[in-house]
């Protein structure tokens, strides 16, 4: 079962809507999908769903919600993309995290039960976005995909507390492989943290929908994902 449903600020002075994917029985955990800089498309909707007949509660925050609610974007068409890049240069990632911490918190309540299980999978922007989540709240497991500019937030790695998996993109035109040295340089070590490295894909390769897909990545990352979760949250 889908829906949209209203996510209250931490300050409780607004709301902004998430999509909600329910499984057909009780939960057994919930995850968060932490949108691309295309807003709640309908590879993110399709994400939530995946994850609502893996078993798990998904909810989806509209984190561009303070530009503008509702935004969907394609990446295959280039003026969406460009406004999308646009976007991104607009957005509070701070305040954003915030916005997911709010999930969160909104999350446990759905679930009936403020000790539950809540984890995080984010892609290109959400990648990162996932990272700070990991470092920044009480998310008890997180995944990023693809994520951009991981070397600039390497200082916060001693606050991840919680199991991070990182899916990095060896021919990211978004991130060279000397930002993915420096990342490789300052997390390989962190006992927390995980990172699997695909050669010969870009950035995006796990879309739903698309020309950026990879079909053979996008399916190995997906079942280190399900794994890692069932292992963290299940």
């Amino acid at each position: 079962m889908t829906r949209t449903t209203p996510i209250e600020t931490l300050d409780g002075d607004a709301s902004f809507n998430a999509y909600v994917a329910r499984p057909a029985d009780t939960a057994k955990a919930a995850i968060i999908v932490i949108q691309e800089i295309f807003g709640i498309n309908a590879g993110i909707r399709r994400k939530c769903d995946t994850l609502a007949e893996a078993g798990y509660l998904a909810i989806a925050p509209d984190l561009f919600w303070r530009i503008e609610p509702g935004i969907e974007l394609d990446p295959d068409v280039e003026p969406e993309m460009q406004r999308a890049l646009s976007l991104m240069g607009q957005f509070d990632q701070d305040t954003g995290i915030k916005d997911i911490e709010a999930t969160i918190r909104a999350t446990r309540a759905m679930l009936g039960d403020d000790a539950a299980k809540v984890g995080a999978v984010g892609y290109c922007l959400g990648g990162r976005l996932a990272y700070m989540t990991a470092a920044r709240t009480d998310i008890d497991a997180s995944v990023g995909y693809y994520a951009v500019g991981l070397d600039q937030l390497l200082g916060e790695k001693h606050a991840i507390a919680k199991p991070l998996m990182l899916h990095i993109a060896a021919e990211d035109h978004f991130v060279d492989k000397d930002q993915q040295a420096r990342v490789h340089a300052g997390l390989d070590d962190e006992a927390k943290v995980t990172i699997h490295d695909y050669p010969g894909v870009d950035h995006g390769f796990a879309t739903e929908f698309g020309q950026r897909r990879d079909d053979d990545a996008a399916t190995l990352a997906d079942e280190r994902t399900a794994a890692f979760f069932e292992q963290h949250l299940g």
